[in-house]
């Protein structure tokens, strides 16, 4: 798949473009996968050398990534996720202090993304690709690989992730930006779980808002994608804020070595893990520290964003976390980088032969919609206290804690949040006197 001498002609009008994707994980699959049933010839370069393991992590999922799975044949069975239908708020006494009714499916990062390698060829899915650089080559563009090896194509797409290495050449000053917090993450199965937190938590999306912070857990599917009753897992997030020092410590290993782009979660100290669990004990209510206490692993992820200019530079476009990366508080990671994969290859298939104009769709309509959810997610982490928030983002914060308002923002497409906005949109909306009255 990357020998030296590959050669591709650029685009003749009529024809679908060779395309190059670096990055083999949700995003690149997606796309790889869009793409190829839009005509184009196809191939993803994947950095990790084997099949990628499972993050054991929940997936919120809505009705655009139901679309597209569905689009790709891949139905919206029993298996897909775990199907919830009511949302409660709890106070820290384990009390509930908010109900709302919101059905929604929870899936998990690895049976998404079983289904879609599944579905895309062997042959055209090349592993222990790991990409050095991007050149122009005539009027496409040639992908070099660590191994010496390169790939010419009429387009390159960086699907490669928070870190991506095509952002980092192309688009240098736009780098992940530390939020001020980091999210305690970790799965545990049901069967460890009491009776009766088991009864509360395996039927529902759970929020708890412990003074500064923030919790969210809902059940997930069993390691092996089961969603049977008995076979499946709890996941669950916690923000917390810590200093920049803080943050340096925790991104320590045992040998002093410092891992900027984040470190592995076998390498974090077991100090902080210990630390961490007596934490929940204390801030948490007994039905959420249960999990948090009896899950096997647990790791931190630090939170980040990304706000790009564009997403297209000549012959090279990025999708997903790559681009545009918002906060998890929306709950439309995967969702964002599906839209995009669905966009690029409709603009494709709209121009066939017109590159250029397709890219330019692609770049207006995508960028417009990753500035949006960048901007919202930062909203929404308002409710997290970090030092230096204005007195507007701390009234913002307060109003979201709300109980009544927070079950009905968190993990919500933005269309249908009540604190939905786009940029042509004046804020806070008039609808909401609420939040105007938070804000003023």
């Amino acid at each position: 798949m990357t020998t030296s001498d590959q050669r591709h002609p650029t685009t003749h009008a009529g024809r679908m473009p060779r395309v190059v994707i670096v990055g083999g994980s949700l995003g690149g699959l997606l796309a790889g996968n869009m793409l190829l049933r839009a005509g184009c010839d196809v191939t993803v370069h994947e950095r990790i050398g084997t099949e990628l393991a499972e993050r054991g992590v929940g997936i919120a999922t809505h009705p655009e990534l139901h679309a597209a799975f569905e689009s790709l044949g891949l139905p919206l069975d029993d298996a897909f996720g775990v199907r919830l239908e009511e949302r409660l708020a709890l106070g820290t006494d384990g009390r509930v202090l908010a109900r709302f009714n919101l059905p929604q499916i929870q899936a998990t990062w690895g049976h998404l993304y079983r289904s879609l390698r599944r579905i895309f060829p062997d042959e055209r899915y090349a592993a222990g690709a790991t990409l050095t650089r991007v050149g122009p080559e005539g009027e496409g563009v040639r992908a070099h690989f660590a191994d010496g090896s390169s790939v010419e194509a009429d387009l390159l797409v960086g699907a490669d992730g928070v870190r991506s290495t095509v952002r980092a050449q192309l688009w240098p000053d736009c780098v992940p930006q530390f939020a001020g917090y980091i999210a305690w993450r970790g799965v545990v199965e049901e069967e460890r779980l009491s009776q009766a937190t088991h009864d509360l938590l395996f039927s529902r999306f759970i929020i708890c808002l412990p003074p500064g912070e923030h919790y969210v857990g809902y059940p997930v599917a069993g390691a092996d994608g089961d969603t049977t009753p008995g076979r499946r897992r709890f996941n669950f997030v916690w923000y917390r804020a810590v200093t920049p020092e803080q943050h340096r410590h925790m991104q320590t290993d045992a040998s002093g070595h410092y891992h900027e782009a984040g470190i592995p979660p076998d390498l974090i100290l077991s100090s902080l893990v210990e630390e961490a669990r007596r934490d929940a004990e204390e801030r948490l209510p007994p039905v959420l520290a249960e999990p948090f206490l009896r899950a096997p692993a647990i790791f931190f992820q630090t939170i980040v964003d990304v706000e790009m200019p564009e997403m297209v530079q000549r012959r090279v476009a990025v999708l997903g976390d790559a681009a545009f990366c918002a906060r998890p508080h929306l709950g439309m990671g995967v969702v964002k980088a599906t839209g995009d994969a669905v966009c690029l290859a409709e603009a494709l298939q709209a121009a066939p032969g017109d590159l250029a104009q397709a890219l330019a769709v692609y770049d207006r309509e995508r960028s417009r919609s990753g500035r949006s959810l960048v901007r919202h997610a930062r909203r929404l982490g308002t409710q997290i206290e970090t030092p230096g928030q204005s007195d507007a983002e701390r009234a913002l914060g307060a109003y979201m804690r709300r109980p009544e308002t927070i079950i009905r923002v968190t993990s919500v497409p933005t269309p249908c949040s009540p604190m939905a906005r786009f940029e042509d949109d004046p804020w806070p909306p008039e609808s909401d006197p609420g939040l105007q009255a938070a804000i003023e």
